[in-house]
């Protein structure tokens, strides 16, 4: 019998949402991500332990740099399994200021390209806010091509679309989390407030010909999977899509690319902040990823200090 992981793929892009070597080598995904989260669970890996060493020893006095470092290194490796992209992310302290956020992902393609990785094959991650969306839009321009994450707003979505940016990050799972404790219910699949966000910007890119990637992030749950079937691409942590690959019952894709949406929205600084600002869950939501993101980098750099 096939699995769901393997129909999930006739769909949809599978992305490996981990920095575990082992879990991206049985699963297979296309492409992995990444985040300061992740890369300070890599970090108590034994693999790690002699690669820690040697950046701490190099970039001795640099913390900053030396995670940086850290984030390509395990981004090359992981890049030796799969046959697509990593995403990498820029410092979330950096994401509300345009040019900071420009400078870090430079570098980090920098890093890149001197071990020899083309930067066809790296998304840089950035905070959906509207300097960092700014950011992508003049890295793009330079060929270089971002992945905005912490993404909980259509106002952020519509953003991201007028900037050209190649692909953005729906936080299913975190959007879930908010209205499950402010509401005090639950919800199926179908009416899963993430869900149905996803569902909204993927039919609002695909019906006005937007050729941003709409990927699904953060998933508490099969059943989230499930309903966004037919996405663009999902990332997914290790412990789902082990359940998915020994899950052997029909999967049936849900979202399909001929799907009309609504018209299109060109937003400018100040319609941009006024719409995301009245989301109340956008906005808790947001500030509280960049402020824990913020945090893990900072745990990461004290692994360097």
């Amino acid at each position: 019998m096939t699995s769901k992981l393997e129909q999930l793929k006739r769909y949809t892009t599978v992305v490996a949402d981990t920095g575990d070597f082992d879990a991206i080598a049985r699963l297979q995904p296309v492409d992995a991500t990444t985040n300061p989260s992740l890369l300070l669970k890599a970090a108590d890996f034994p693999r790690y332990g002699k690669l820690l060493e040697q950046i701490r020893k190099e970039y001795s006095g640099n913390p900053q740099a030396a995670t940086e470092q850290f984030a390509v290194a395990v981004g090359q490796e992981i890049l030796s399994l799969i046959p697509g992209r990593i995403s990498t992310e820029v410092d979330a302290r950096l994401s509300f200021n345009e040019k900071a956020t420009y400078d870090s992902a430079l570098r980090l393609i920098e890093r890149y390209e001197e071990q020899g990785i083309n930067r066809n094959r790296v998304l840089i991650k950035i905070a959906a806010t509207w300097e960092g969306i700014q950011a992508a839009r003049r890295l793009e321009q330079q060929n270089i091509q971002t992945n905005l994450t912490l993404l909980f707003s259509f106002a952020q979505a519509a953003a991201c679309a007028d900037a050209g940016v190649f692909l953005i990050s729906p936080f299913v799972g975190r959007i879930y989390d908010w209205y499950k404790q402010a509401q005090k219910r639950d919800y199926t699949a179908a009416e899963d407030p993430g869900v149905q966000s996803v569902s909204r910007i993927y039919r609002y890119y695909k019906g006005n010909n937007y050729p941003t990637i709409v990927m699904g992030a953060s998933f508490r749950n099969l059943g989230q999977i499930e309903a966004l079937a037919g996405c663009d691409r999902l990332t997914i942590s290790p412990e789902l899509l082990a359940q998915l690959n020994q899950d052997t019952s029909s999967l049936e894709r849900q979202l399909h690319a001929n799907e009309s949406g609504e018209k299109p929205l060109i937003m400018n600084e100040n319609s941009f902040r006024w719409a995301h600002n009245e989301d109340a869950m956008a906005t808790e939501k947001l500030a509280e990823g960049i402020r824990s993101f913020a945090q893990d980098q900072e745990k990461l750099e004290r692994l360097f200090s």
